[in-house]
């Protein structure tokens, strides 16, 4: 015997499918507006990072002060390492606050 094939759940998986589309391309675009400025721990450098990851700003805000490169470099390191963290917190954030009331197929 056969399965029975149910219409209706199929044309509401289709359509949940495409908002998830359009819901997924929107928060691409709205990753990509979305910036966070992070300083290195000894405030020497600051960056600017989209949610998508990408540093757009770079300022040195401190006073070099006969500093080495190698302790510039640690600081730009450090600053680097904490826009990554940033960019992951705002694309987690922005997920949470897109989808929150998105509701899985098989919970409909």
């Amino acid at each position: 015997m056969g399965r029975e094939i149910d219409e209706g759940w199929i044309e509401e998986a289709v359509e949940r499918y495409r908002r998830i589309e359009a819901l997924q391309a929107e928060f691409d675009e709205a990753a990509r507006g979305l910036k966070v400025t992070v300083h290195s721990p000894d405030g020497l450098v600051e960056l600017v990072v989209t949610a998508t990851g990408a540093i757009t700003d770079v300022r040195i805000t401190g006073a070099l002060g006969g500093r080495s490169g190698a302790e510039l470099s640690q600081s730009v390191q450090a600053a680097v390492t904490a826009a990554a963290d940033a960019a992951r917190w705002a694309r987690e954030k922005l997920h949470a606050e897109m989808f929150a009331g998105y509701q899985p197929l098989r919970e409909v």
